[in-house]
């Protein structure tokens, strides 16, 4: 089954704020590039109890670069070294009862630490290996190689132009996600509130891309033009997981 919703009136704004945040980061010089998708086919690869959420008819799978900035715990300063990293992460967009979130297919950084406790805490599919992100003269270069585990790598360039006055609905659709589901206990999900301020987003042209991330998740290589955008990032506030 799919789900379809057209109506995002508010929904750049966060509807129930996190209250305590068990986390705090920092998402900084991120890109959306994301291919539409046969709903079946990714409705094939979630857990059960997720309903693919969908947009105009079809799936949406995203490659998301960008930079992960002063992880830190409530009331603590941000983590020295192992807070702050790279970060690209498959992902497309979900349901539960009705609740919209996120739900991720790999997320690739280059700090083995955090990539094993977000594993092992978050019940996250983190991966480690060599990788790099960088925003010079308006053009955004990232590059991974992963090691751990299994193997895929990504070289991403994106032109950023100019800034969004008013998002259309599909790009609040793909941004305005204000949750994450995982995978819990035995055949069990967990859901993770998310709370930031609204994004800024910018047009953005995908230059050049050599990926095998998506590939490696599982997916059909995408097809047809991506939808890409930028944004200079949110403050974010991720509450305690609980089960979905």
């Amino acid at each position: 089954m799919t789900t379809e919703n057209h109506d995002r009136r508010g929904a750049e704004i966060c509807p129930q704020p996190v209250a305590r945040p068990v986390m705090t980061q920092q998402w900084c010089d991120l890109a959306y590039i994301h291919w539409r998708y046969d709903p079946a086919i990714v409705q094939s690869l979630l857990p059960e109890g997720l309903e693919v959420d969908t947009f105009d008819g079809s799936a949406w799978v995203g490659l998301i670069p960008f930079s992960m900035r002063n992880i830190a715990g409530p009331g603590t300063p941000p983590v020295p070294y192992f807070g702050s990293f790279p970060e690209v992460n498959v992902r497309t967009y979900v349901r539960k009862n009705g609740i919209p979130g996120v739900w991720f297919f790999s997320l690739d950084v280059n700090r083995l630490l955090p990539a094993v406790v977000a594993r092992a805490t978050y019940f996250l599919p983190y991966c480690w290996g060599s990788a790099s992100h960088g925003l010079d003269d308006n053009v955004l270069a990232t590059e991974v190689f992963r090691r751990w585990p299994g193997g895929g790598e990504t070289s991403i360039r994106i032109r950023v132009g100019d800034a969004i006055e008013r998002s259309d609905d599909l790009s609040v659709f793909l941004s305005a996600r204000w949750g994450l589901y995982s995978r819990g206990f035995g055949k069990g999900l967990r859901y993770a509130p998310v709370d930031h301020e609204p994004w800024v987003l910018h047009n953005a042209t995908l230059e050049y891309l050599e990926d095998s991330l998506v590939i490696a998740a599982g997916l059909p290589a995408p097809t047809g033009e991506p939808h890409v955008l930028f944004s200079p990032g949110v403050s974010v506030r991720i509450g305690l997981p609980h089960s979905a």
